[in-house]
């Protein structure tokens, strides 16, 4: 069974400029800092927020339509401002801004022949024309937009992207098949921490997989960039939000989208999936751990993992739903005991049965057990053992990202760390910038119980 749902989806074309006044979208992208930095300097002056659209709109140099965007984004970084208790204030921008259109009034499309011509508003009356460039499948994807009546072209956003002038175009499919949530026969329960994903995969006879995918990346740079941004401040320097601000951003932002594109792709193998997540929206209401704790916990991307990740599925067809998070990491999918003992950091040992396991792969587990217990009519499977824990791991590197599995453990069966039926937790080990694959060693159950 499906269900009809609007998807939008972002296709990036490389620009071929063929109007010679390329200099026009350069000043228009400075022009749109130039508003998004007064909206936000006025409003920390104490305007009025009508006021200031309305003055701001009158005196920027951009198509009337094209300000209001701006003027729209820099309320919508105020309003999560405000909205997090003060947390994450915007700055002012010191980088060129992207130039934000709406179709039909900044932009055009044209179809000819076999290519896609552009025509870009940049300023009142002047405009800057050319052809797209890109690859087949956005080109047919953009070609659908623009002829289906069930599609639709919506807002795009012309910016500079590794020295090459691009346009980020939205389109929407209003009519979109995307699985139902109760016709679904593997539920797949996610774990989302600030330094991996955890993913298992149930059904009403068992389980089928488990994987934690980790990022350690993006703790690690953000610590980092937290590190500069404070070194700095006390030295009584204000550049790092000119230098670094918007790297850190670009780098979560592109390291989230590879870690929601894996997830993804594992969860595709099985049939009629449902993702189900926590329900963490109020979360940061309930974080009081102190000043370093709160700072790391506030700034991870919970919200923004999970939006990646239910988007990238939902246009596979592929349904998502939330739980209540209460208990999920103590709770022993094994034998139901209940305790806050159970975990400690990623281990978890359950104080009952003595059951063993990655503490976040065994909340995922809880989530997928959780969801078949609210359904009607569902069985909820009996674990006794659970399968090896998986690693895959994200790491950098100077020539590029390394994506892949880092650990998969091939033990005597019946083994497991100290004798307890449940999971090994050996560590991955870990290299800068290299994929290792580590194998535990292959014990008899006379040399597990000398051990142990």
């Amino acid at each position: 069974m499906t269900q009809i749902q609007a998807l939008t989806k972002t296709l990036v074309f490389p620009l071929d400029m063929q109007s010679g006044n390329e200099s026009l979208l350069h000043d228009a992208r400075l022009e749109c800092r130039r508003v998004f930095n007064e909206v936000l300097r006025l409003n920390y002056d104490g305007w009025d927020w009508n006021e200031i659209e309305d003055v701001v709109e009158q005196n920027a140099d951009l198509v009337q339509n094209t300000a209001q965007r701006i003027i729209d984004k820099a309320f919508d970084a105020l309003n999560n401002y405000y909205d997090n208790d003060d947390w994450g204030r915007p700055w002012y921008k010191h980088e060129t801004f992207p130039l934000r259109m709406n179709y039909g009034e900044g932009y055009n499309l044209f179809l000819e022949d076999e290519t896609i011509r552009f025509r870009i508003s940049a300023k009142p009356y002047k405009h800057v024309k050319g052809e797209l460039r890109g690859t087949t499948d956005q080109f047919d994807l953009l070609t659908q937009a623009m002829k289906d009546d069930h599609w639709h072209v919506g807002t795009a956003e012309a910016l500079v992207r590794n020295g090459r002038e691009e346009l980020h175009v939205t389109v929407t499919n209003e009519t979109a098949e995307v699985g139902t949530k109760a016709a679904a026969e593997t539920v797949v329960g996610v774990d989302i921490n600030e330094d991996c994903v955890a993913l298992a995969a149930l059904t009403e006879h068992g389980i089928e997989d488990s994987i934690v995918l980790d990022y350690p990346e993006i703790k690690e740079q953000r610590h980092r960039y937290f590190t500069m941004r404070k070194r700095m401040q006390e030295a009584g320097q204000t550049a790092f939000n000119d230098v670094f601000c918007d790297k850190e951003q670009r780098f979560v932002h592109d390291q989230l989208h590879t870690v929601s594109r894996r997830v993804v792709e594992w969860i595709q193998q099985f049939n009629s999936p449902v993702i189900v997540f926590e329900d963490l929206k109020d979360m940061r209401d309930d974080i009081e751990y102190g000043t370093r704790l709160n700072r790391r916990l506030h700034s991870l991307p919970f919200a923004k993992l999970r939006d990646y990740i239910t988007y990238k599925a939902a246009w596979q067809g592929i349904p998502s739903d939330d739980v209540d998070p209460e208990y999920t990491s103590q709770r022993c999918p094994v034998c139901g005991h209940t305790e806050r003992g159970n975990r400690h950091k990623k281990r978890f040992k359950c104080r009952e049965c003595e059951h063993q396991d990655h503490a976040d792969r065994g909340a995922g587990v809880s989530v997928a057990q959780k969801w078949l217990r609210k359904q009607e009519d569902r069985n909820v499977p009996a674990l006794n053992t659970l399968p090896q824990v998986r690693k895959w791991e994200l790491r950098q590197q100077a020539s590029g990202p390394v994506n892949g599995p880092t650990v998969t453990h091939h033990t005597v069966e019946g083994y497991q760390t100290e004798g307890v039926s449940g999971v090994s937790d050996q560590s991955t080990g870990r290299s800068s910038g290299v994929v290792r694959k580590t194998q535990s060693s292959v014990m008899t159950r006379d040399e597990v119980s000398r051990t142990t």
